[in-house]
């Protein structure tokens, strides 16, 4: 063989060779990275049910003290969380020492202080279990319940972005009004034998107080974030009008996603992914309210996207409101790993896993059967639409690895 001959020949070799090891790297790479997927799903499920337990035994921290510890920029607790369940006791359990009108926003919620200075927002029952909210999906009170769940939910898909939350009875004559600030002890009223407040908020309104059961109000507490964490509030890319006959751009420009790659803090880093789970997270629940959304501070889109307020969630079970899924199905990208612990949940899993979750809680039944029912079919309207992605644009574009430096452009 010539010597041209065999430079050609060894040169081809060459090029084989790299690709195959490209290919295989790549390859094992994403073995690896889909089997810790699945490792830590199945940590998920082992860990789904919770007792309320007080015991602290191995440290002499505060439950507050630990759940202040566990917040770091892309998580609001931990995957391996043994002293949960203490925290959330002492949540519905410690005694309240002041309590005060809600945070401005424009529902119905009071700011509680807890015995060691934990701060939490207590959000009251306003409709029974069954209740079907009619109208936009939008509409209707918060729904102190849909918190509970929608936390739960955070911790199966392995997001935890979501602050802790957990069902608590509380005596409105004897642990509220005794401790309550002027401002909202002016909003007590008796409304046959059952006591009652209207709080304040944008849409409260004395004609439409909260009641409790004689004393006893059912409501959900959501533990407050650290002060050393604070909040940078952003409007969302995908939010709504809420002006009729006045649409927002992503509602009537299907190329609306390709704007929002070149703006910061979309440009680039996991904040357009944070989008698009949280996209999921919303159309599973139900929630069309996300205008804004929270993120740790100066942050330059490094820190994840914080999913506070899930209240205006489970309202209708029969309303699939698909125009949630606008960032999904207009961008088409998602992270693997959300994607993998989707196809986990389905088959009924994902009802399975949210009920055996929300079992402990001091409200529990939290969601009607209705209710749990919807998410599976949710479920698979959403790998339905990432499934016409991959069909459209392939596996390699729509599926994005999320243990890499990110960029959209």
């Amino acid at each position: 063989m010539k010597l041209k001959q065999r430079v050609v020949l060894l040169a081809i070799l060459l090029v084989i060779f790299i690709f195959t090891k490209v290919f295989l790297i790549d390859n094992l790479d994403t073995s690896a990275a889909n089997r810790e997927d699945q490792r830590a799903f199945h940590r998920m499920m082992a860990s789904l049910h919770i007792e309320l337990d007080p015991r602290l035994d191995h440290t002499l921290q505060s439950p507050w003290e630990i759940a202040a510890q566990w917040v770091v920029p892309r998580e609001v607790y931990p995957e391996e969380t043994p002293e949960l369940g203490a925290v959330m006791h002492a949540m519905t359990t410690k005694k309240i020492i002041k309590a005060d009108v809600g945070y401005k926003g424009t529902q119905l919620k009071a700011l509680l202080i807890l015995e060691g200075g934990q701060k939490v927002v207590f959000k009251p029952k306003r409709y029974a279990r069954d209740y079907v909210v009619e109208g936009e999906p939008y509409a209707g009170y918060d729904r102190h319940n849909a918190e509970v769940a929608a936390f739960h939910l955070d911790r199966i898909l392995g997001f935890r972005r979501a602050p802790l939350v957990v069902g608590r009875f509380v005596n409105l004559r004897t642990e509220i009004k005794p401790v309550a600030t002027e401002q909202l002890l002016g909003t007590f009223m008796t409304v046959g034998n059952n006591t009652c407040f209207y709080g304040k908020c944008y849409y409260c309104r004395e004609t439409e107080p909260a009641c409790a059961d004689g004393d006893i109000m059912e409501g959900s507490v959501t533990l407050w974030l650290p002060d050393v964490w604070p909040l940078q509030k952003h409007r969302h890319p995908w939010g709504r009008t809420y002006r009729e006959g006045k649409l927002a751009r992503w509602e009537y420009d299907e190329s609306y996603c390709d704007a929002v790659k070149k703006t910061s803090p979309y440009d680039s880093g996991p904040r357009l992914l944070d989008i698009i789970d949280t996209a999921i997270f919303d159309y599973l629940i139900g929630n069309a309210d996300r205008h804004h959304y929270e993120s740790f501070q100066d942050d330059e889109g490094a820190s994840m996207l914080i999913l506070l307020d899930n209240a205006k969630s489970f309202g209708n079970p029969a309303l699939d409101e698909r125009s949630i899924l606008a960032p999904l199905y207009q961008c088409c990208i998602i992270r693997v790993s959300t994607w993998n612990r989707l196809s986990y949940l389905k088959n009924g899993v994902l009802k399975s896993a949210l009920k055996t979750a929300m079992s402990h809680d001091p409200i529990s039944p939290v969601l009607s059967d209705a209710h749990l029912d919807a998410l599976d079919q949710r479920l698979l309207s959403i790998l339905a639409t990432v499934k016409q992605c991959t069909d459209q644009f392939g596996p390699d574009v729509v599926l994005v690895e999320d243990r890499m430096t990110l960029s959209h452009l």
